[in-house]
């Protein structure tokens, strides 16, 4: 009975996770400030801005803004193999990066959750990024070492000094800090990041002109970069399990949830522009959970932030009651173009009914 079981719940996330469910809003609308990370405007997007010392330009990982920085800069240097896919870089996939941090600053999950310190908080450091989150930790994971590995691919030309990050004030072994370091910890995980890069680079030079990026494809670019990201997260996810403890059981089981839900979302080439991850993001929880809030009954969240958290919960309960298979069984099914075609549009085909259609997904 239990495939049955995990398919169910996959509908589930599925219908309530795509971003077709944020009715009455245009996919092609990148209008307004709201649309950007917060502080968005304030960040650097030139790696020679940043302050250089002893030949190296020197980014501190644990300020929001710095690692909106790295962001910006990644999106600039790229913007040029995705103009075909939307205006003003909309249709880069690299937006989905700088989104998921900006709802993680807006929402508090950056900030310090032992209390401690005064890390991330209004009235302390508001631009600090705690070494004791769960969130900042992992996402060091999903910044800097793309950034790295962009480096090391050349996204950036030939740099005229070497970059060197800063680490944090504490637990400065579970971080790199170089792409030289960074190679010498984790060269699988830097060799995926910066083959997403070079498929990039590679158009390029393949292109009939300089304006010409002919031979780019898009479904190829997601699947690198989804697999690149899923590594990241396996990667992190036993390293940081610690830092769990600092929140509240409900938080911790969303942590979780959510990271393993990516797994799911990765294997469709989940395209992640500006306009669809937004629209994704939309019914994410907008505060920290905290324990008494039980799901899907929290009062000031939304149904659909609400349907979120159970859905999720159940996929990742159901993950684990197969023993990991019923992922295998979506990815196996999401493993031709025209498979994950179907897995994408049968998404947004349940966000149109209210009626759970069990024999669409196993038809995939």
């Amino acid at each position: 009975m239990w495939p049955r079981f995990g398919i169910c719940a996959l509908l589930v996330v599925t219908a309530t996770l795509s971003p077709a469910s944020a009715a009455g809003r245009s996919g092609n609308d990148v209008t307004g400030e709201d649309v950007y990370p917060p502080l968005w405007d304030l960040a650097l997007e030139n790696l020679l801005d940043f302050p250089v010392k002893d030949n190296k330009i020197v980014i501190n990982a644990w300020n929001y803004q710095d690692r909106l920085g790295v962001y910006k800069s990644l999106l600039k240097a790229s913007a040029k193999y995705f103009g075909a896919f939307g205006s003003q870089n909309s249709g880069n996939i690299l937006w989905g990066l700088p989104l998921q941090h900006g709802w993680q600053f807006h929402t508090g999950r950056l900030a310090d959750p032992s209390g401690v310190t005064s890390c991330g908080y209004e009235n302390g450091e508001l631009l600090c990024q705690s070494v004791r989150s769960w969130w900042s930790c992992m996402n060091y994971y999903l910044s800097i070492i793309p950034f790295l590995g962009a480096v090391e691919a050349g996204l950036f030309g030939q740099l005229p000094y070497e970059i060197e990050i800063l680490p944090p004030e504490a637990q400065k072994d579970d971080f790199c800090y170089s792409v030289k370091d960074c190679w010498s910890r984790m060269p699988k995980l830097m060799d995926d990041w910066k083959i997403f890069f070079e498929y990039l680079l590679s158009t390029e030079h393949k292109a009939v002109s300089s304006t010409s990026f002919s031979s780019f494809k898009l479904d190829d670019a997601l699947g690198l970069m989804w697999k690149a990201h899923t590594t990241s997260i396996a990667y992190a996810l036993p390293k940081f399990q610690d830092r769990l403890k600092y929140v509240s059981g409900p938080e911790a089981n969303f942590g979780e949830d959510w990271a393993d839900g990516v797994d799911f979302i990765a294997a469709t080439h989940f395209l992640t522009d500006l306009p669809t991850t937004n629209h994704f993001q939309a019914f994410l929880p907008h505060r920290v959970l905290v324990k008494g809030d039980v799901i899907p009954f929290i009062r000031d969240f939304s149904p659909e932030q609400n349907k979120v958290l159970l859905a999720l919960r159940a996929l990742h309960k159901a993950n684990k009651l197969t023993g990991g298979l019923l992922l295998k069984l979506w990815q196996k099914a999401m493993s031709t173009e025209a498979g994950r075609e179907k897995g994408r549009k049968l998404m947004e085909l349940l966000t149109s009914s209210q009626k759970l259609k069990l024999l669409d997904l196993e038809g995939i």
